[in-house]
């Protein structure tokens, strides 16, 4: 009997120590997880803080993990064919050279039509180049007219146009000899920006006519025939396109499609010995000038017989504005 006591007390004892030892590791391991879990916490705020103190941090993590949605994103379109959801770019619309022609003036919105219909452009773009004239015109002293009518004659309105002298965009602009005009756009590849362009081409016209001393002078010089004996009708195209645009932005009707006869400019006199071709205003000329019956810049399409709407002979021109180069 006193055998079996003693078993079975000690057996109560190591039952009694084994749930003692098992109820003490169980709370101290729930105190560990508690203590972890408010540790992690701890430990969450105080990376928030920091990221929040951290713009650049902040921002180079959202970056990380904004490419890798759009990654997933784009995987996933282009397994369903979707290509426009992987080239999209919403911004794009602000680089449109572009405005609606019932935002403008009367006047101008009737000229902009009108150039639609003729050089069978959008009118959209064209409204923008309009109201730009009008406004560059203003600063600049110059008749907005005469503007567009030199664009006209020019490229007919292609901003991407290039003579096989290197005269550029819209108002056809020595962009090697007028390099200097376009660091203010950010350098030459400006030259292509129709609106960029526009405002160099009407600083060089201004120049060429404080240079000439006169309109048909300046055109001449603008267009690289100052130093021949004519300058192919290039003047008189750009002074015949400037009147009828005057008539339409007046409210005159004047159809689109009609014919564009050169005005007639009287005889210049020949330049003086200082002045002959390879000097012109104090400035050397690119090469000298060929003979003024020989053709030099690329013709300008000839328009239908039925609709002549663009100039129908080409005009001879010689690297345009060289002079300009000399100027401060």
């Amino acid at each position: 009997m006193t055998a079996l006591r003693y078993v079975r007390s000690l057996g109560h004892d190591i039952a009694r120590s084994t749930s003692v030892f098992v109820r003490d590791v169980g709370h101290g391991l729930l105190d560990v997880s508690h203590n972890s879990l408010a540790l992690v916490g701890l430990l969450v705020v105080a990376l928030s803080v920091f990221l929040v103190a951290r713009d650049d941090i902040r921002h180079e993590l959202e970056q990380q993990a904004f490419g890798w949605l759009k990654v997933r994103y784009e995987t996933r379109e282009l397994a369903e064919g979707n290509v426009l959801a992987v080239v999209a770019e919403p911004e794009a619309v602000s680089r449109a050279t572009a405005v609606a022609p019932s935002e403008l003036p009367r006047p101008q919105a009737a000229v902009a039509q009108w150039i639609s219909r003729r050089y069978r452009v959008a009118p959209e773009p064209i409204s923008r180049l309009v109201r730009e004239a009008w406004a560059v015109g203003e600063r600049a002293g110059l008749d907005p007219t005469l503007i567009l009518a030199i664009m006209a004659i020019e490229s007919s309105f292609n901003p991407f146009a290039q003579s096989p002298v290197g005269a550029q965009g819209l108002m056809q602009v020595m962009t090697q000899l007028h390099d200097d005009k376009y660091e203010a756009f950010g350098g030459t590849y400006a030259a292509f920006d129709p609106v960029s362009n526009l405002r160099v081409g009407v600083q060089v016209l201004k120049d060429c006519i404080a240079q000439a001393g006169s309109l048909e002078g300046g055109l001449r010089y603008y267009v690289g025939a100052a130093n021949l004996p004519d300058d192919g009708g290039y003047a008189g195209k750009v002074l015949a396109e400037q009147a009828h645009l005057k008539l339409v932005a007046g409210g005159r009707p004047v159809p689109p499609t009609i014919r564009l006869i050169p005005f007639t400019a009287p005889a210049t006199a020949p330049l003086a010995a200082a002045d002959k071709p390879g000097r012109v205003g104090g400035a050397t000329m690119a090469k000298e000038a060929p003979p003024a019956e020989v053709p030099a810049v690329a013709p300008l399409p000839a328009a239908p017989a039925a609709a002549p709407a663009v100039p129908a002979e080409p005009v001879a021109a010689q690297p345009k504005q060289a002079f300009v180069a000399a100027l401060p």
